[in-house]
């Protein structure tokens, strides 16, 4: 099977509402770029990159990208060398790539996604099993409030879990007092038996003022820190002084950032997306190196579609240390009779069929490639 065209296609989805974190209060969601990529059988993969301009890592490591940089890259520089290739091998794939362009994963990740979606259709066999098989059919739901004022954080965390959301995720790193209150309010609000962990998005001013909120955030009983500091050598400052587990996110995209935090002991688990290594080739590379240095991880992204979102899934499910109740959205076109609230970030999708959303589980979609149907009239009515 041989690459004959790529196709980008720039959408903005319809949000339910706003969701800012602490390094992105003004850009909405769901702005991404899409790709399709076509073969010579008659083979079509579709692949996305929820790439955002204010998203990167520390100290100037990782820059930002955006739908129009992933296009740009993708049709000058990706897509002249990669017709011809073949999708189902997928190292070989990068290899091309970076030799084509230094960085830039959210436009590999693209291209990456793509290929293994092409590759499962061509085999007959679903992404998980490209990547090495399935150690589960669905990942728990972390429902992640964006920064909000204190009312509408507990309203709808309160219908989330109402709806089967057993872990809520609260967006931090702005105004430390808030941040406390808001944790201490949610577990008034939802007991004992809800998970609640926060992510700072390296908002906070110093590694002293991120130790004291998380502090006292612990007498709440949190179930994990994210990223409250930029850099590695901050969040092993911060993982020295607090007792709940330290997850890094802005700080982990490669091989060789996992190296870095294990060599600080800077992070219990972290955030492992399909995205920030270059797509899911390179992700099953960062978890299985991380899995041998006894670390664990959730699913990460940045409120993709259901196209990104599949590519989410099968990670999840293929990786063993995917252990932790991720933000993994539950895509569903409009009209759909899943939950309002709980992992609904969209009023619409450009999947044809809804994910189900089970015992506060998103179920990996079933079928071959990711297991997804893109509705081209949705694609069509959202392009920008």
């Amino acid at each position: 099977m041989k690459i004959t065209e790529i196709t980008l296609h720039l959408v903005s989805l319809p949000s339910r509402r706003d969701h800012n974190w602490a390094s992105k209060m003004t850009s909405p969601i769901g702005y991404h770029a899409i790709v399709e990529l076509l073969t010579d059988e008659g083979v079509t993969g579709w692949g996305e990159a929820p790439a955002g301009m204010t998203w990167g890592g520390a100290h100037m490591r990782y820059y930002g990208e955006s739908p129009q940089t992933v296009k740009h890259l993708i049709e000058d520089y990706l897509a002249p060398v990669l017709i011809g290739a073949d999708p189902t091998q997928p190292a070989v794939i990068h290899r091309v790539m970076d030799r084509a362009v230094k960085g830039h994963p959210y436009a590999k990740a693209a291209i990456d996604i793509a290929c293994h979606d092409a590759a499962g259709k061509y085999l007959g066999v679903p992404v998980s099993t490209l990547l090495g098989g399935s150690h589960r059919t669905g990942i728990e739901v972390a429902h992640s409030l964006g920064i909000m004022d204190l009312d509408r954080c507990l309203a709808e965390a309160e219908q989330a879990v109402a709806e089967g959301a057993r872990t809520i995720k609260c967006k931090t790193g702005l105004d430390p007092a808030r941040d406390v209150q808001l944790v201490k309010s949610l577990r008034e609000l939802l007991g004992d038996s809800i998970r609640i962990r926060v992510d700072g998005n390296e908002g906070y001013a110093s590694v002293h003022e991120a130790v004291n909120v998380t502090l006292r955030q612990e007498e709440f009983d949190l179930m994990l820190c994210e990223q409250p500091v930029a850099g590695a050598v901050g969040l092993s400052r911060v993982a020295k002084r607090i007792s709940s587990p330290v997850m890094a996110d802005e700080s982990a995209w490669t091989v060789h950032d996992i190296l870095e935090l294990d060599s600080l002991d800077a992070a219990a688990c972290f955030s492992c997306y399909v995205t920030k290594p270059g797509g899911l080739h390179r992700a099953r590379q960062v978890a299985e190196i991380a899995q041998q240095l006894g670390m664990y991880c959730d699913i990460g992204g940045s409120i993709e579609t259901g196209i990104g979102n599949a590519a989410n899934l099968h990670l999840g499910a293929a990786l063993e240390i995917a252990t932790l109740p991720s933000v993994c959205p539950v895509s569903q076109p409009e009209g759909s009779d899943g939950p309002q609230v709980a992992g609904v970030y969209y009023l619409d999708d450009l999947v044809v069929e809804p994910f189900r959303f089970v015992d506060g589980q998103v179920l990996v979609p079933e079928g071959p490639g990711l297991g997804i149907e893109v509705d081209r009239a949705k694609l069509a009515r959202y392009a920008a």
